[in-house]
């Protein structure tokens, strides 16, 4: 037991400790230092071999690998070229991701939901649920979904409303597996930030974020394409990295990682390589080494 005096002496001293060491933080302060700090990984889509994939020169398996052989942070399983949804197929991807010490960044489908019928709808909402189950048995924590192309004579208030109503229970189902669902700016509805983020904010769940490609917002009067990327980086769970915009301008990668190092994004920057006249066996590489040498320079780990 210490008396008064004794006790009075050791918190001084400790306290003397705690002036002369900045790095002795109160979880207070080390949670908001955390918050501030970005944390940007370099990882891959299996898309951006599309080619290799589909042809049958390469295979998931060896996608994985080709992910270790370029030390990527992580890689996202594009469920195109799965060669199943069998539990015994997706376990042994799961496996030989963990022997080899490298993460699934996330999981990625096709499902779009914007359809005018109710019944499609439903099944939409149906097939990511497929997908949800899919990603979890991969052992991953996120899903790549599409809002899609609005059908004729549909106004952008009527996709935005199917949107929600989709995206809204398939978070729910998401969530209850700690799979958060990422919905891309890729073609039709979701081409607008303002768009995607009223789907967002509809959603209201934190199971419902952004997959935030960089090169597909539609430039508008009042916003070009980096100042849509910029506000949509506080939803953003991952995000898909290219050379070029779809209009063909190059991208300024340094300008993009900037941005997302203020906001203290913390996720996978990906490559998905793709229309680029370079093929993807060399490209894709060349692609990996620049998103590297930036994520060095603005993150924090």
């Amino acid at each position: 037991m210490l008396d008064r005096r004794e006790f009075l002496q050791t918190t001084g001293i400790a306290a003397a400790a705690l002036a002369k060491n900045p790095r002795a933080l109160t979880l207070d302060a080390q949670k908001a230092k955390s918050d501030k700090e970005p944390r940007l990984f370099v990882g891959c889509c299996a898309i951006s071999y599309s080619k290799q994939l589909r042809s049958g020169q390469m295979t998931m398996e060896e996608f994985i690998r080709k992910g270790v052989d370029l030390q990527l942070d992580g890689v996202d399983m594009t469920v195109y070229f799965l060669e199943s949804t069998e539990p015994s197929y997706l376990t042994s991807l799961r496996h030989l991701a963990f022997n080899n010490a490298i993460s699934f960044s996330g999981a990625a489908c096709g499902a779009s939901m914007v359809q005018a019928d109710k019944t499609k709808r439903a099944q939409v909402l149906d097939d990511i649920k497929k997908w949800v189950d899919v990603t979890d048995q991969l052992g991953a924590s996120h899903l790549r979904i599409f809002g899609g192309k609005l059908p004729p004579g549909a106004t952008t208030d009527q996709g935005i409303a199917w949107c929600i109503e989709v995206m809204k229970p398939a978070s729910d189902y998401a969530g209850r597996r700690g799979i958060t669902l990422g919905l891309e700016d890729h073609g039709g509805v979701t081409q607008q930030a303002d768009a995607i983020l009223e789907i967002i904010h509809g959603v209201d769940s934190p199971f419902a974020r952004i997959t935030l490609d960089i090169t597909h917002f539609i430039p508008t009067a009042k916003a070009d394409g980096y100042a849509q990327i910029e506000v949509c980086i506080p939803y953003a769970t991952m995000t898909h990295i290219r050379y070029r915009f779809d209009s063909g301008e190059l991208i300024d990668l340094d300008r993009v990682w900037q941005m997302f190092a203020k906001v203290g994004f913390k996720g996978y920057m990906s490559a998905e390589y793709e229309n680029e006249k370079e093929d993807a066996i060399t490209g894709v590489p060349r692609l990996i080494g620049d998103m590297r040498k930036l994520s060095r320079k603005y993150s924090a780990v």
